[in-house]
């Protein structure tokens, strides 16, 4: 059985109107015009209008009617307040096609997208491609000036898109570029930071909002800030440069001055106006690395920055502007320094809005041997010399950089500067096994740091766990201690340190568990937890 065709479509207030002078039915008007094509017969007309221009709509009513007897049409009156309100103007087009009863049996639909504002088209597209209007577009167009015709042509334009695959390969194409090039065009293979990194694709091209990046140090957060900037130059999202500081360098006066400007004469030595890198950035992106170093005084300043977009140069009384997106980095834990005193609360949710752990090399085990072609193109391209590494010796490479005996301190800083040595002494331009077999000596000589108890090859958590026990602890000890005890030790011996006796700091640490005991001994707990350890709660006193 063929299918009745029906046409919803909006009365088009400006094109739908008969001309003032001359026949109007030589005039080109759309609503009207669907109906005038001898080969295309439309059963049903809805019509949807303002109830402003009832007047107009029978008129085109009528029209319709006179010339094409066959189509039944129906007037569907809606109130827009405000044609060019997109919200109201979805909302009222979405409850008719809610309380429509759609037959698509029996019936083909054509959502006509002529007339009407943008806005409306625009909402009508949107329903149609979700399916809340199950039909098809239909575009009509005025006829040519030599044709002396008034239908003008009609186009159909079906939205599923399950028939486009070459256009969604396309867009699958476009993203997959994208992450790869925040990668560095490295095929990594870790799937975990893949995932990461397409999160991070995908945040960075849909806001301004600020961006928190941690992880230890050499995980490549400064590289990846840099992508992520170039990325959305590269689509256009951003006008200005990118700035980048490292907090840690930033000290008294010198770092109000270095963040926000000064003006001429404000303290000893400014001789002239300085904009300041918060200005510099206006437009673009700024990077805050270690960020956790920076001043508490700064950091409210930086705060208002963040929100309002003003700051106060040093030595002004008037207030600047800039407008950038805020990338953060560090290496510390921020929630720790809040409840330390050392960074303030506020600041830290406000750029802890979008916050991505980069992994260390050490969890990225399996990304080892793509670098590896990476850092040698890279040492190719600084150097002008091209080395390649053979089978044998890449394997060797490979046993001992995934395995436990490398501590990987410096993350890839530690891989980029083991290929680069390697690379530098392969006389013949290909690393063998004797120029392994040389740098393995140096890696393991660097590892040894980690069983000596030297906190300076440890990372991130084991490091600081290693610097609070050893005031406790001999270092033979400390070196005896699986991970999992050393940091879970360090954290109780920390507690222990701000409590005011060992009942505090046992409620503080079973603060959970003690609940579901009739009677919580806490401090017995406590006790027999640090004998483990040979440690007592006199010694763990705080001073």
């Amino acid at each position: 059985m063929k299918k009745r065709t029906v046409v919803v479509g909006l009365l088009g207030t400006t094109l739908d109107r008969s001309p003032r002078r001359g026949d109007r039915w030589q005039a080109w008007r759309p609503s009207v015009a669907i109906c005038q094509h001898d080969d295309f017969v439309v059963d049903r007309f809805e019509l949807l209008f303002d109830k402003k221009h009832q007047r107009l709509t029978d008129q085109v009513s009528a029209d319709i009617g006179t010339t094409s007897p066959e189509t039944e049409l129906r007037q569907h009156a809606i109130e827009f307040e405000d044609p060019w309100d997109f919200e109201e103007v979805f909302a009222c087009l979405h409850d008719f096609a809610n309380t429509y009863e759609f037959d698509v049996e029996r019936e083909d639909y054509l959502i006509h997208i002529t007339t009407g504002t943008h806005v409306a088209q625009i909402c009508l597209f949107l329903l149609t491609e979700s399916r809340h209007l199950p039909g098809r577009l239909l575009q009509s167009s005025p006829p040519r000036r030599a044709s002396g015709a008034a239908s003008g042509t009609i186009k159909m334009i079906d939205l599923d898109l399950s028939k486009y695959d070459a256009l969604a390969t396309r867009f699958q194409q476009q993203a997959q570029e994208s992450v790869q090039f925040l990668k560095g065009g490295i095929s990594t293979r870790s799937e975990s930071f893949n995932e990461l990194i397409e999160q991070i694709e995908r945040v960075c091209l849909l806001t301004k909002a600020p961006i928190l990046l941690t992880g230890p140090t050499g995980a490549g957060k400064s590289l990846l800030a840099k992508r992520i900037f170039q990325l959305k130059q590269n689509r256009n999202l951003v006008l200005g440069s990118f700035v980048e500081v490292n907090c840690a360098t930033l000290r008294g006066e010198q770092a109000m001055s270095t963040l926000f400007g000064h003006r001429r004469g404000a303290f000893t030595g400014a001789t002239e106006d300085r904009p300041g890198l918060l200005k510099t950035a206006d437009g673009g992106v700024l990077f805050l690395d270690e960020i956790g170093e920076l001043g508490l005084d700064e950091q409210a300043m930086l705060l208002k920055a963040i929100e309002e977009k003003v700051f106060w140069p040093v030595g002004s009384d008037q207030a600047a502007q800039s407008d950038f997106q805020v990338i953060a980095g560090t290496n510390r834990d921020l929630a720790e320094q809040v409840v330390a005193g050392k960074f303030r609360e506020d600041l830290l949710a406000r750029i802890n809005l979008w916050h991505f752990e980069l992994p260390g090399l050490a969890q990225r085990r399996e990304d080892i041997d793509p670098n590896i072609d990476f850092e040698l193109d890279r040492f190719e391209r600084t150097n002008n010399r091209k080395v390649t590494i053979n089978k044998e010796a890449r394997q060797q490479y490979l046993e001992f950089a995934n395995s436990e005996a490398a501590a990987w301190v410096g993350n890839f800083r530690d891989l980029s500067s083991s290929i680069s040595r390697m690379a530098t002494l392969a006389d013949s331009g290909r690393i063998t096994t004797e120029d392994v077999r040389q740098e393995l000596k140096r890696l393991r000589d660097t590892s040894s740091n980690w069983k000596l108890g030297n906190t300076s090859g440890l990372q991130g958590d084991t490091a600081s766990a290693m610097q609070v026990l050893r005031r406790y602890l001999s270092e033979s000890a400390c070196s005896k201690l699986d991970r999992f005890d050393l940091v879970q030790l360090a954290d109780v011996v920390s507690v222990c340190q701000r409590s005011s006796s060992l009942s505090d700091a046992g409620r503080k640490l079973f603060a959970h568990s003690r609940l579901s005991k009739q009677k919580a001994n806490d401090a017995d707990r406590l006790r027999k937890y640090l004998a483990r350890f040979d440690l007592n709660w006199a010694d763990l006193r705080p001073q």
